[in-house]
């Protein structure tokens, strides 16, 4: 959507339509931490429930701030949960805004440059920039939780700002002005609540959940003393603290920016999703509530909470969705700033297809066979590799390229819808005739479908020589 077209809209420009609110997908305990970047963590066990209700009596007790009417009114007033049972439940689909902040001492007025400190510190406030922006749907009725991750270089238009990087809008207007700038991005999207953790909330969250394991995918270094910000972390799979897995996150020095990150933190999101919860989870739930009362903010009532957290317990890993706005980097040549550039007729379909909001692009009677595949290689057996391109040719598949190897040792191939239409992913899973779909956005940048090729395929091949078929 343009600009212009955002500023002709009818009087529903600052009220989100709720006609199309939907629940965000199901998630299983100690899920939902990963996948909110640190704010669901709470949601690992249903008893989590019974110890928020403890909180407050207050309807909204992890509001740091009052909303403005006008503010309040982008977000839906329809009820989401019905208590009329022992655990709320959640009655219809759900968007949730989810926003990471990162604030500096040199970012707020009332926080002047100490020059005894000598550098930016980090500061336990929500009126910075978002350094992530989730939005996040639950959806009941297909059991799935969909996760759209927007990079925060993504240029649209922010409302009193302009054409502009969308991280901007929490600094200049708040969680309102965010919810209103992703809404904008996406056509129209619904937005019914919205959550804000701060960076050092995501690394006590981590810390008290127990760390994570993840694979690191290659060195990473970097250094910067005007932040105190230091990052040393090898390649490999390890298990990472909570300044460990903060450092993880917020690196982004590599060829890919902030895509990269954001690709990285799918795959911590997918770490936790991957781990189940043990007995120790429940000895930690007071360092867990008492991390979210001090570093959230959220306009979720506590009975939301629990009914999310319900649903959350239930999903499968399997309906767990990430997905990641599709663009390409602008050219420094056209813009003085470097922009994330969203590919808005991608985007409008993503949207129809997992947010079920506006049109989809009729789909062709046959698949199309002229979409881009990439192969990562995690086996080191490029014969392997070479036999799967002519497969894949034989099969009518001619846009097919090798890409950078995937770094950590993959027992099941996986076969990555990257722009999220998992038809075409299938299509591709039936032809190779083995493999697990995934929909993330971990795969190569520039394809449609990628396949992260496993030790599965090596005993499929072996199999098939006997046969003749390879």
């Amino acid at each position: 959507m343009s600009a212009n077209k955002f500023l002709n809209s009818t009087a529903s420009e600052n009220s989100v339509t709720e006609n199309h609110q939907k629940q965000l997908p199901k998630f299983r305990p100690g899920r939902w931490f990963g996948l909110g970047l640190g704010l669901v963590g709470v949601a690992t066990i249903s008893a989590t429930a019974g110890a928020l209700l403890a909180l407050s009596l207050s309807s909204t007790p992890l509001m740091q701030q009052s909303l403005s009417p006008e503010d309040a009114a982008v977000f839906s007033k329809k009820d989401l949960a019905n208590s009329n049972m022992r655990l709320p439940e959640l009655t219809r689909p759900v968007n949730i805004l989810l926003l990471g902040i990162k604030v500096l001492t040199s970012d707020l007025e009332e926080y002047p440059q100490d020059e005894e400190l000598g550098y930016h510190a980090l500061v336990n406030s929500f009126k910075g920039l978002s350094d992530t922006m989730l939005l996040v749907r639950f959806d009941p009725k297909n059991q799935k939780l969909t996760l759209l991750s927007i990079p925060r270089d993504t240029r649209t238009y922010v409302e009193d700002r302009g054409l502009t990087k969308i991280n901007s809008a929490n600094h200049y207007g708040g969680p309102a002005t965010s919810a209103k700038a992703v809404s904008e991005l996406l056509g129209g999207v619904g937005i019914d609540r919205y959550v804000r953790v701060n960076v050092q909330g995501v690394e006590k969250l981590i810390d008290a959940l127990g760390g994570v394991r993840v694979n690191v995918p290659a060195d990473m270094k970097y250094q910067d003393d005007s932040q105190h910000l230091y990052i040393d972390l090898k390649a490999g799979e390890q298990h990472l603290n909570g300044d460990q897995a903060l450092q993880f996150l917020r690196f982004r020095y590599d060829n890919l920016g902030d895509i990269g990150r954001v690709q990285r933190q799918q795959l911590l999101m997918r770490s936790f999703v991957e781990q189940s919860v043990n007995l120790k989870t429940l000895s930690r739930l007071p360092k867990i509530l008492s991390v979210i009362q001090s570093h959230v903010d959220t306009n979720l009532s506590v009975e939301e909470l629990v009914a999310l957290m319900n649903f959350a317990a239930k999903v499968d890993r399997q309906n767990v969705q990430m997905l990641m706005v599709p663009g390409e980097f602008s050219d420094p040549k056209e813009f003085k700033a470097s922009y994330w550039l969203p590919d808005l007729r991608s985007l409008d379909d993503m949207v129809a297809k997992h947010f079920d909001f506006g049109y989809q692009r009729l789909e062709p009677e046959n698949l199309d066979y002229g979409m881009r595949v990439a192969i990562q290689d995690s086996t080191d057996n490029w014969e392997t590799v070479d036999q799967l391109v002519r497969n894949l040719n034989d099969a009518g598949y001619w846009n097919v390229r090798v890409s950078k190897p995937w770094t950590t040792p993959l027992q099941v191939t996986r076969i990555v819808a990257q722009k999220g239409d998992i038809t075409l992913a299938k299509a591709v899973q039936k032809s190779l005739g083995f493999g697990e779909v995934f929909v993330e956005s971990t795969g190569a940048l520039r394809s449609d479908v990628t396949i992260q090729l496993g030790q599965d395929s090596l005993t499929i091949k072996n199999e098939s020589q006997n046969l003749g078929n390879w």
